[in-house]
């Protein structure tokens, strides 16, 4: 008997191993996860930290997980001369099935702090563009004053660009016929020039081109552009996507979902 209750004993202890690796795992958890919170909280910039392109009234970022924990009233709040953050596109999806990690924070947080939002999805070009605008909508859920969904499309990853092609074309068709507007584009302006122009032209476009002064150097109309990538924002820690808006405040209203 008394063997019988030491090996009792034994086992108890090591059941309760693993519920205590557990609860330690938890506690480090919630302790790292408050302790960027409020890293971010009090990271303050003296400005935005980069040339910002003038005769724009509309500037915004955009972010991903990337970005770690963000305290969005700190965002909204920054204001440096007459300049503030107008607007955010958020990573939602990518691929067939993948969903940023900090999505569902960030889209709330965002909207809590009434920092007008988009979401984005990043485009793989070798795989299917139906699966992956359902992937989309499955996450995204856009409300009046959200702007338009986003295709986040910049490599062929291998693809022959007429693949690469029909794919977009499903994926923006999809997403379409949900939400009832009409998605951006977004992309490198060479990528646009090379394997997007021609086909794609009646859709809004988000134009990525760096150390350009006053507007990214294409042809077509744009409604974005995406001028830096090492902007910095009171709220975020690491570095962030500076973009401007090609219009005033009336036609950024007018673009926003009703």
């Amino acid at each position: 008997m008394a063997k019988q209750k030491k090996k009792q004993g034994k086992s108890i202890g090591w059941f309760f191993i693993p519920v205590v690796i557990c609860a330690i795992a938890a506690i480090t958890y919630i302790w790292y996860t408050q302790f960027r919170i409020q890293r971010a909280k009090f990271v303050r910039y003296p400005a935005f930290g980069i040339d910002l392109p003038e005769n724009y009234e509309i500037h915004g970022i955009d972010i991903s997980h990337h970005q770690g924990f963000i305290d969005w009233p700190s965002v909204k709040e920054m204001q440096v001369k007459n300049i503030k953050i107008g607007f955010s596109f958020i990573k939602a999806t990518e691929g067939l099935g993948n969903v940023d990690r900090q999505f569902k924070r960030n889209w709330l947080k965002a909207a809590k702090a009434k920092v007008p939002r988009g979401a984005y999805h990043f485009f793989i070009a070798t795989k299917s563009g139906k699966i992956q605008a359902k992937n989309f909508i499955k996450t995204v859920d856009l409300l009046p004053g959200d702007l338009p969904p986003v295709l986040d499309i910049e490599q062929l990853y291998g693809a022959k660009p007429e693949k690469m092609r029909k794919e977009v074309r499903e994926w923006l068709t999809i997403v379409e016929e949900h939400y009832g507007v009409k998605p951006i584009i977004y992309t490198y302006v060479n990528f646009y020039s090379k394997f997007l122009a021609g086909e794609f032209d009646n859709y809004p476009l988000w134009a990525a081109h760096y150390l350009e002064k006053d507007k990214p150097r294409i042809k077509r109309p744009w409604l974005f552009w995406q001028h830096s990538e090492v902007g910095r924002v009171n709220g975020i820690v690491s570095k962030v996507d500076f973009n401007v808006f090609n219009g005033d405040s009336t036609d950024f209203k007018s673009l926003l979902i009703e």
